[in-house]
């Protein structure tokens, strides 16, 4: 089956994942719905970052889906989603996943895109359920950049990459990239409520970036482990080998870095 999408499109939004979430809180959401800002003010990503677009540098848009499941039952789902827009960017640009991982697309645990040391986008997942008659409603926020933008590099400290190193073109059509990622996330979703994310470990360890690599958790910017990052298991935690053993790290407010 599949997911039949309200669209929505706005000139100027600060976060279009708190349109939704605000429209769940409130009961105002009935089906499900896709919203994109050509500009977001006030968007925000993992640990309160904030993630500020402007027209035609970046594509902000979020989803929200209800799903029959509780939400302890949805773990990996922020990495799943990771799967689907890399075949999204792949459907849009037309290039194959083999070619784009030549280029240096991937994954890095739990929620960014990255090509080479860059990253090219993230994913902000929010939501829950009222109570145990309703639905499961998650608004996951997606952010990608369209084109490299020297200012937002200067503001930020660090390298940032884009759609257009993919393909070399100065303008991407967003709208084709936006639609095609909705589709891939629609198959997405409806996969993981039949089979949770045990179904996407394989291939998302494929993309793992720093899979065999010596990585560190940090949580409040202090290092709480060090290790060999060994990808996930079937419900998407991160497995760090470490002298006492496999480690398994849960999502939550800890970040994931290439040890110096």
């Amino acid at each position: 089956m599949t997911i039949n999408w309200i669209l929505e499109r706005v000139e100027e939004s600060p976060s279009t994942n708190e349109d939704l979430m605000s429209r769940w809180r409130d009961g105002e959401l009935w089906e499900p719905i896709a919203r994109v800002a050509a500009k977001q003010s006030a968007g925000r990503g993992r640990m309160g970052r904030t993630w500020v677009s402007h027209s035609d540098q970046a594509l902000t848009f979020s989803i929200a889906y209800p799903f029959k499941k509780p939400i302890a039952k949805l773990s990996g789902l922020s990495l799943a989603c990771g799967l689907a827009v890399i075949q999204g960017i792949s459907q849009a640009t037309g290039l194959s996943k083999d070619a784009l991982k030549e280029l240096g697309l991937g994954l890095k645990w739990p929620n960014d895109i990255f090509l080479g040391d860059a990253k090219l986008a993230g994913l902000l997942i929010e939501g829950g359920q009222v109570n145990a008659t309703q639905p499961t409603w998650l608004v996951i926020g997606i952010g990608i950049n369209l084109r490299t933008d020297l200012t937002i590099e200067q503001n930020i400290g660090r390298s940032i990459a884009s759609i257009s190193q993919i393909t070399n073109e100065p303008k991407i059509d967003a709208d084709v990239l936006w639609l095609a990622i909705i589709k891939e996330l629609g198959d997405v979703l409806e996969a993981f409520e039949k089979n949770s994310f045990k179904a996407f470990q394989q291939e998302w360890n494929k993309w793992d970036i720093y899979q065999n690599q010596t990585c560190q958790i940090s949580q409040i910017d202090k290092i709480s482990m060090e290790g060999i990052e060994r990808g996930v298991d079937d419900e998407g935690y991160l497995l760090i080998e470490t002298p006492n053993g496999i480690q398994r790290v849960i999502s939550g407010d800890v970040s994931l870095r290439k040890a110096s």
